[in-house]
């Protein structure tokens, strides 16, 4: 039995995917969750074979996620869901750790599949993403080697998604556990390391490297 933790903030997506997954007989639905924090906690508690995980979350996106799982060292196997193919957020994906990347148009049995392989230790890409990958390995793109979010740690990268969904140094620092001396000293470098003057630079940025949602 395959044990998964599922991670989407939209509920009625949430349950569309969880009835998908129990139908298959050999996986099993540890738990859920609605953004990247929750996430983390929950992959350290409950221990899943694989989580199942939407890109575009509040608090810590799915990408930003991945990377803690990976740095904590936890088991569990990520596999991205995302409604974007675009090269620069399929290669940071990768770059996270995660196992495999599938698009929200696609999915049904081939999430089933991708699931499977992933807890194998597999990697699996929807194809659309897997001709972007095998594209940008023999002719790499400008934009791929010059995302500016790859100068910023991880802890800037995290500050940067909350000030870009609106969050006030306050209100960070408690999310956070950190002084607020501290959230207005990590927002003063990433501003600078990114060349923004202003929340609408920040903004911008945050959407155009896939960081928050467009559509939001």
């Amino acid at each position: 039995m395959i044990r998964v933790l599922l991670v989407e903030d939209h509920a009625l997506v949430r349950a569309g995917l969880r009835a998908l997954l129990e139908r298959a007989g050999d996986i099993r639905v540890l738990g859920e969750a609605s953004n990247g924090q929750e996430a983390v906690e929950l992959t350290q508690s409950l221990k899943p074979d694989v989580v199942i995980m939407d890109i575009m979350m509040p608090r810590l996106n799915g990408i930003q996620a991945a990377e803690h799982i990976q740095n904590q060292k936890l088991s569990a196997k990520v596999l991205l869901l995302s409604m974007y193919s675009e090269e620069g957020l399929v290669h940071q994906a990768l770059q996270s750790g995660a196992k495999g990347y599938v698009l929200k148009t696609s999915v049904s049995e081939e999430l089933l599949e991708a699931v499977r392989k992933v807890a194998l230790g597999e990697t699996y890409l929807s194809a659309a993403v897997s001709s972007i990958v095998t594209e940008s390995a023999f002719h790499p793109s400008a934009s791929q080697s010059q995302n500016p979010l790859d100068n910023l740690s991880p802890r800037e990268k995290e500050i940067l998604q909350l000030v870009a969904e609106e969050h006030t140094s306050a209100e960070i620092a408690t999310m956070l556990s950190i002084s607020e001396k501290t959230v207005e000293k990590h927002r003063a470098n990433l501003m600078e390391k990114l060349h923004a003057r202003n929340l609408a630079g920040v903004v911008r940025l945050a959407i155009k490297y896939g960081l928050i949602d467009k559509d939001r």
